[in-house]
């Protein structure tokens, strides 16, 4: 079952797509930190597949699912005013249903939106771990059951797609991390600290963990020296008062560090 504030926003979202293009969307599913029971009221966003019928996408469709991505500006503003954090942002990718059972690392999605970005002809989430958590834990909002759509995660690739993706994106994030001058702030931290164990743990073991489940799994795996930057990567998270230990002034040289470690470790996984 959906939390309320996610069955609100992905209804409220999906009344917009049928007015902007009517009868095209013909599956809605909600996969993520939702779907592996992680959602944090009023913190968390939401991750959506929504699956367009197999007319081809034009720029006319483009337009409209842009529109569709700019829809949810009010509801997001009026959450921000009330609450002082962004939360309950529908981050979308979109996919032809002719499309869905192709091998995910061949499927050309028609666009995506996160955040404030939209990409037409691309989406991050279209990859072989988020497939994996569509199919084994996706909940469907409109259209059969994950189980029933045939997705092919191409679990043969999933050790190398993380890994190419901890030695690319996160190894550029240490080093940006490394090299900043002022204060880290602690959303970086949070972003930093448990981002690469969860890879790390996916490689490891499988399995794709939640960023709560990766901030235990990394104190296990790395042990107790990591465990005070992981407490205030997991305190930032649940939205409760900051450590006392470590000092902030640390937290940069902690996370960099720690980012490395994991990115390195994992090559010997």
């Amino acid at each position: 079952m959906l939390p309320a504030e996610v069955r609100r926003a992905v209804d409220a979202y999906l009344g917009w797509a049928d007015r902007l293009l009517p009868g095209r969307v013909v599956g809605a599913y909600v996969f993520g930190s939702t779907a592996l029971g992680a959602y944090r009221p009023g913190r968390s966003d939401i991750d959506l597949l929504l699956v367009l019928d197999d007319e081809p996408v034009t720029g006319h469709d483009l337009r409209r699912l842009r529109a569709l991505h700019a829809s949810q500006l009010p509801r997001v503003l009026a959450g921000l005013a009330r609450t002082r954090h962004l939360f309950a942002t529908c981050n979308t990718a979109f996919v032809r249903r002719a499309d869905l059972g192709l091998p995910v690392t061949r499927i050309e999605p028609a666009a995506s939106h996160v955040g404030h970005q939209f990409v037409a002809g691309g989406a991050f989430d279209v990859n072989p771990v988020m497939w994996q958590v569509l199919r084994s834990r996706g909940i469907a909002v409109r259209g059969p059951a994950p189980a029933d759509l045939g997705l092919d995660p191409e679990p043969g690739r999933l050790r190398d797609w993380n890994l190419a993706n901890l030695r690319g994106y996160w190894a550029g994030q240490a080093d940006r991390v490394e090299a900043g001058r002022d204060p880290l702030r602690t959303a970086a931290v949070e972003w930093c600290v448990l981002g690469p164990p969860r890879l790390h743990a996916t490689i490891s073991t499988g399995a794709v963990l939640s960023k709560q489940e990766a901030g235990a799994y990394a104190v296990r795996t790395f042990g107790a020296e990591v465990e005070p930057i992981v407490t205030v990567a997991l305190a930032t998270l649940a939205g409760e008062p900051l450590p006392a230990a470590p000092p902030r002034h640390e937290w940069r040289v902690r996370t960099a560090d720690f980012m490395r470690r994991v990115i390195e470790d994992a090559s010997g996984v």
